[in-house]
């Protein structure tokens, strides 16, 4: 039986780091089935959804994490979860918003609280700041919410008059359609 941890990582950025990571993860033969990472400020943040055989323990991986010969030090945080190494697919009513606009204070608190009102749990979100030019993209699950998806857009309407943003929110698979990039 395998045994299922949620990997967090943190350090200043430098080339090889991924690789010093998963080397030590696969060193201990562990599976990578997930992994999200990004930079902000010169700092590398990392998570990572691994299974290992049952005998490796939280304290295994941070000794041979301990062991990557770098000047930078890493800040590691280990979570064993009960869930078998499946990767779960995002519920049914999955949806896509987008957001943008000139940036001020409170953006990502209020969009996040707006979600909250409505018991709108983010999945994902990741925004960007261009000058003075905010973008935010997030994934939501409304499974939970009370309300029907044409009160919610409602209510998004006038929030999103109220901000001064320009907020779209579309059904996962609306947004997979035609967001798509063919190579043909």
């Amino acid at each position: 039986m395998k045994k299922q941890m949620i990997i967090s990582v943190m350090s200043k950025d430098r080339p090889g780091i991924i690789a010093s990571i998963t080397g030590a993860i696969y060193k201990l033969e562990g599976d990578v089935s997930d992994l999200n990472q990004s930079v902000l400020c010169n700092y590398l943040n990392m998570i990572l959804s691994v299974s290992f055989n049952e005998n490796v323990n939280k304290e295994d991986l941070i000794a041979e994490i301990s062991h990557i010969k770098t000047e930078c030090k890493f800040e590691v945080s280990i979570k064993e979860i009960d869930q078998g190494g499946e990767k779960i697919p995002p519920p049914e009513e999955t949806y896509i918003m987008t957001v943008h606009g000139p940036n001020r204070t409170g953006l990502v608190y209020g969009i996040s609280q707006f979600c909250a009102d409505h018991t709108i749990n983010i999945l994902d979100l990741a925004t960007t700041l261009k000058g003075n030019r905010f973008s935010m993209v997030l994934q939501l699950d409304l499974q939970n919410c009370p309300s029907p998806i044409e009160t919610v857009q409602s209510a998004l309407e006038d929030y999103s008059e109220q901000s001064g943003q320009t907020i779209t929110m579309q059904h996962n698979d609306i947004f997979q359609v035609t967001n798509e990039v063919t190579l043909h």
